[in-house]
């Protein structure tokens, strides 16, 4: 007899079931009483959507976290933003080792996917954990640090550290969550208090930016001693993208927003910064120092178009990726100069890449437009409005034009759908919901269809 091989959870299995159950657990603790402060209640989608946005480091909430949530709901929630910020598989990884257990090959497999490193490369999956939490410690501390210069002195020692901590871990993480309250008409303020503030807007937009990165941009960095001559393709890439994105946003949004009602005291140097926080926190970090209300609406759809990109795979950052929309650009422009091989510097990529980026794109993009058409249908928002929460959700950026509070139980389950896409990553989603083994696939006969 044919002894049945032992059943296994496919990689992309593992861990969109991971972030999900994450996100089950967090939300039962936010619905205990103890979690919610006293005169306020808390729904369970509500706490449901919480937790979701922070385990999938979006910042998107229907409550205010310091002025909703206990002390303990508080901490509920910074721990699912250092856990989604980590990875589902990094903390797993952390638990083996502490247990002084060995990891197999097919958890190693999934340790990788989770981190951005790729499913062939499987050898030194310790030293990147180790790498994981110590390079985020120490860069949430140096943070932290920072800010207690500032919130030590507004807060009082014991608040000003941990506002410090809080703020630091959120940036890192690009997750957006903030404790700075509302104003008067019970909107959120975020950082716009700090527009002005070069300490503290410009800590957290290196926070950003670090984490925005990538772990295995980290690790490789590190391996060639700092010359980024020599580092891998992919890290040339996603740095140089990065700066462009970064600058470019920067210098379209001083243009853009030269006249926001908002900066009518600033000087040039702070409508500078100003705009540098704007460019850094639409790559998927969520805090605003300019009220998105005030912003132009050229200005509204460049933040529309710098969410949709995001950040680095393998990063704390969601999106379309920087590499996906590195390789459509220069696929795009090969195609047009009728070139048979896609060259990036002295390298090729396989046209192969270019059809998973360009279905990872198409994937996107049908998934904003889908979830516009949803959440237009039960709520009284515009379409402006809904189409830049959309984004914002699978983008995991938290910047937010809509009421989450008061919007419809099923909209607010969309974007709890479009959350959880947007950080185990829209590929990983549909290989996890479709994904089967099928038998030889056998080709057909070759014929054109016309396009262009």
């Amino acid at each position: 007899m044919k002894k049945k091989g032992k059943f296994r959870l496919s990689i992309w299995r593992i861990l969109a079931l991971g972030y999900l159950i994450t996100m089950v657990l967090g939300s039962v603790l936010l619905i205990l009483p103890f979690a919610t402060k006293a005169g306020q209640s808390t729904s369970y989608i509500d706490a449901l959507f919480t937790s979701a946005s922070a385990t999938f480091i979006t910042g998107l909430a229907p409550y205010d976290t310091y002025e909703h949530w206990t002390l303990f709901g508080q901490l509920v929630i910074l721990f699912l933003i250092q856990l989604g910020g980590l990875g589902f598989m990094t903390v797993v990884s952390i638990i083996f080792v502490m247990f002084g257990h060995g990891m197999g090959l097919h958890e190693r497999r999934v340790m990788m996917m989770d981190a951005g490193g790729g499913s062939t490369v499987l050898t030194g999956v310790k030293k990147l954990v180790i790498r994981i939490v110590a390079g985020s410690l120490i860069i949430e501390t140096a943070g932290a640090l920072l800010l207690c210069i500032r919130f030590i002195p507004q807060f009082g020692a014991l608040n000003g550290i941990y506002f410090s901590i809080w703020h630091s871990v959120s940036a890192f993480c690009n997750a957006g969550f903030d404790l700075m309250g509302t104003d008067s008409a019970g909107a959120s303020v975020s950082l716009t208090g700090y527009a002005t503030d070069p300490l503290v807007s410009l800590t957290i937009c290196v926070l950003i930016i670090f984490g925005g990165l990538g772990f295995c941009v980290w690790g490789d960095v590190m391996d060639r001693k700092f010359n980024l001559k020599k580092t891998n393709l992919n890290t040339k890439v996603i740095l140089i993208v990065n700066a462009i994105l970064l600058i470019g946003g920067a210098l379209l949004f001083l243009l853009f927003e030269r006249d926001n009602p908002a900066y009518e005291d600033y000087n040039f140097g702070e409508k500078l910064l100003a705009s540098v926080f704007n460019s850094t926190t639409a790559r998927t970090a969520g805090f605003s120092t300019t009220p998105l209300n005030t912003m132009s609406e050229s200005g509204y759809l460049l933040t529309i178009v710098l969410m949709f990109i995001g950040g680095s795979s393998g990063s704390t950052a969601g999106g379309l990726k920087i590499g996906t929309f590195a390789v459509i650009i220069m696929g795009m422009i090969g195609v047009f100069r009728g070139k048979k091989d896609i060259n990036i510097g002295k390298r090729r990529i396989e046209y192969s890449l270019v059809s998973r980026s360009l279905a990872i794109l198409t994937a996107c993009l049908m998934t904003v437009v889908l979830s516009t058409m949803i959440i237009c249908a039960v709520d009284p928002f515009t379409f402006e409005d809904v189409l830049f929460q959309s984004v914002s959700a699978l983008s995991t950026v938290g910047l937010g034009v809509c009421n989450v509070a008061s919007m419809h139980w099923l909209s607010k389950i969309v974007l709890i759908i479009l959350m959880f896409a947007g950080r185990v990553g829209i590929l990983t989603f549909a290989l996890a919901l479709g994904e089967k083994k099928t038998a030889a696939e056998i080709r057909r006969p070759v014929e054109n269809i016309l396009i262009g």
